[in-house]
């Protein structure tokens, strides 16, 4: 990639007790990643001149600019795997910083390390997860989040909510799901994704056997998704679905609840899956880890993870920037 031609990514070091700015700063230290597109880091240049003393890494010494927010005091001091509002405060700064640049096109796209959402809350800020965080600032009304690899995608037509709130089932925000997930795998690169609507009940309900929501409700949102020229089969059984996708049979999977989606995603590429706002008019990626307190400050992070989301994020700028000037999807991969 041209020098000239590269894009502007921020990167949010999230929670400053946790390992997400130890994650930015051994991705970065790779010169593959680092060559990948102009990163900017958000956070406080204090908080990562600690971490790299603990990891070895000097932020100097990176080829990436910091934005310093001056978010948490250095008096206050950082007290690596301690739970505290200063450090919720701070990472919900960061988040917003970023996705203020990206709405304004001072960056291109926005890669978020983990942060900790009993934190935020407790800074006074409710917090339920980044992606909803940012579809608000944004001013979407609703959003969605996607698991992704390089062969696989998982989107979930409901996240972070309880699962008695999750399984009440609507047909409209299925076919909104499907949509959205579909576009998205388009700017990850593939023209035309295979989409697999998970059914809800056990073996999608057996017809009404074990429950009348996957007939009822999301079969004809399946097909109302068909009208609207969009190829994607289902209810299928959510408990051979993945396997079969996992094997090549599809591209993009539609979950009805997070566990339904996360728990699979995680076992077949952990370390390759990033999380992806959907529904948002910027491009965001994020590990799909947490802020691991309990390693925290001690240079046990591995940054594989938040690679795939630099990566990931380099891939959507590109491709999103493909499909806008030539008016369709790129080649499928």
């Amino acid at each position: 990639m041209a020098e000239e031609k590269q894009r502007s990514i921020a990167v949010t070091i999230g929670d400053p007790a946790g390992v997400g700015a130890e994650v930015t700063l051994k991705a970065l230290s790779d010169p593959a990643i680092a060559s990948l597109a102009n990163w900017i880091i958000v956070g406080d240049s204090w908080v990562l001149e600690r971490t790299g003393q603990s990891c070895g890494i000097a932020p100097q010494q990176l080829r990436a600019r910091v934005m310093d927010l001056k978010a948490l005091p250095e008096k206050s001091g950082l007290r690596f795997g301690q739970i505290s509002a200063e450090c919720g405060a701070a990472a919900a700064k960061y988040v917003r910083a970023a996705t203020e640049m990206c709405l304004s096109g001072e960056a291109d796209a926005m890669v978020t390390a983990p942060l900790n959402k009993e934190a935020v809350t407790l800074s006074g800020t409710p917090f339920s997860g980044h992606t909803e965080f940012i579809a608000k600032l944004c001013g979407c009304q609703e959003s969605w989040m996607l698991l992704a690899n390089q062969r696989l995608g998982v989107v979930h037509v409901s996240t972070h909510v309880p699962l008695s709130k999750a399984i009440q089932l609507d047909a409209p925000r299925i076919v909104r799901t499907i949509k959205a997930g579909r576009e998205a795998m388009q700017w990850l690169g593939f023209a035309q994704p295979r989409v697999a609507v998970c059914g809800l009940n056990p073996h999608a309900g057996e017809h009404g056997l074990f429950g009348a929501e996957d007939e009822a409700i999301i079969a004809p949102a399946i097909a109302q998704a068909r009208q609207l020229g969009i190829p994607c089969s289902g209810p299928h059984a959510p408990d051979t679905i993945f396997l079969q996708a996992s094997q090549g049979a599809y591209d993009l999977v539609v979950a009805m609840y997070h566990d339904q989606g996360h728990i699979p995603m995680k076992l077949i590429d952990f370390y390759e899956t990033v999380n992806i706002s959907v529904g948002i008019p910027i491009i965001r990626t994020s590990v799909d880890h947490g802020t691991a307190f309990d390693i925290a400050g001690q240079n046990k992070t591995d940054p594989r993870n938040m690679k795939a989301a630099m990566r990931m994020a380099a891939s959507m700028v590109e491709n999103r920037a493909k499909i806008r000037s030539a008016g369709s999807p790129p080649s499928s991969k």
